[in-house]
């Protein structure tokens, strides 16, 4: 009788234990007032228009008159070919044109001849139509070898190599003395004028921008200034890997300070929410879980104080909070701590966190 007294009690102990509610650190939440967060981008600057330059005609570098980093301007001379080759194409061209020109003025001569006989009644009809037909014939060969001449001319023209715009040299990708085909890459121009910021938009924020919009641009390598930027291109279609946008922002007064190549930063600004508009919720980032492959948040239901697995939509990671945009409901408690450690149903107690400041936005 002992025996059994001490195992029913024991048991009615364990029943007892497994049914306390889990002690779970959470909050009630409440959506963001005012404007919507601003959305903010890395990037980095660079130039409007970037252009490859090549050789129009294959043949061996001998000279290369400009470095990487070098400003150039319009028609400057950067680099040439050998020219030996092409020298002797258009000698050979011109020495083809004046023999057609001499062959001309003989044939035109003759004709001449021929048709002053013919109205003497002299010579036969077909011989002056047979003369007739060579004039025509030196006539059409004088035009061809004028045109070949000019292409030589135009060839030996194409083993200079010359900047189209002013700008600076970003990249060299040919040395002196390398044999280069027609069109293969020397350098890289980037073009005087107007400076781009280049970012990536995720989908998240991509209804947050628009061609035209204004944007605030700051640099890592000029701390303290800010510069005012416009969306100038957003690329209509997504990145196959990254499944972002490409939108690029014109900097407005850049400066000669700024240098292709840095790191932006590109703060959207955020717009005032309508009174009927869904307001967003800053929690802590320590909140996130997973559903699958969906973000969400475990919520402490009112009614029975269950856990509860909830998808939300995330518009912005922060280095601390995210951004909530569609999932949560004003007043809602969210599990803060522990998200790894509970599951969906468990009875919980929820309790404040002890340091109310570290999970603060």
């Amino acid at each position: 009788m002992l025996a059994c007294t001490i195992a029913f009690a024991a048991c009615s102990k364990k029943e007892s234990v497994a049914t306390e509610p889990r002690p779970v650190v959470a909050v009630a939440v409440h959506a963001d007032t005012g404007a919507l967060p601003a959305a903010s981008l890395p990037g980095d600057v660079q130039a409007r228009y970037v252009t490859t330059l090549s050789f129009r005609v294959g043949g061996k570098i001998v000279e290369r008159h400009v470095r990487l980093g070098d400003v150039v301007k319009s028609g400057q001379i950067l680099a040439r070919l050998d020219p030996a080759d092409s020298q002797k194409n258009a000698a050979s061209a011109q020495a083809q044109y004046a023999a057609a020109q001499h062959s001309l003025v003989y044939a035109k001569q003759q004709l001449e001849r021929d048709q002053a006989q013919a109205r003497e009644n002299l010579i036969a009809p077909a011989q002056l139509e047979q003369t007739t037909n060579t004039y025509a014939s030196a006539l059409a060969q004088r035009d061809q070898a004028a045109q070949q001449a000019a292409l030589s001319g135009d060839q030996l023209r194409y083993t200079t190599l010359a900047a189209d715009h002013a700008g600076v040299i970003t990249a060299e990708q040919a040395d002196t003395g390398q044999n280069v085909s027609a069109g293969q890459a020397v350098y890289s121009l980037a073009w005087s004028g107007d400076i781009d910021v280049v970012c990536d938009v995720p989908e998240s924020a991509l209804a947050t921008l628009s061609v035209g919009q204004s944007a605030k641009v700051t640099l890592a390598a000029l701390p303290g200034r800010s510069f005012t930027a416009r969306v100038r291109e957003l690329s209509p279609a997504a990145d196959p890997q990254s499944r972002t946008y490409r939108a690029k922002l014109t900097l407005e007064n850049p400066g000669p300070d700024v240098r292709l190549g840095m790191t932006a930063d590109v703060a959207l600004s955020g717009a005032p929410a309508a009174a009927d508009a869904p307001r967003p919720f800053t929690v802590p980032a320590t909140a996130l879980f997973h559903d699958g492959n969906q973000p969400a948040v475990w919520i402490v239901r009112p009614t029975d104080n269950l856990l509860e697995l909830r998808r939300v939509t995330v518009t912005r990671y922060n280095e601390r909070t995210i951004v909530i945009s569609a999932g949560l409901k004003d007043g809602e408690r969210v599990v803060l701590q522990g998200v790894h450690t509970v599951s969906a149903g468990e009875h919980v107690r929820a309790i404040a966190p002890l340091h109310p400041e570290d999970f603060a936005s």
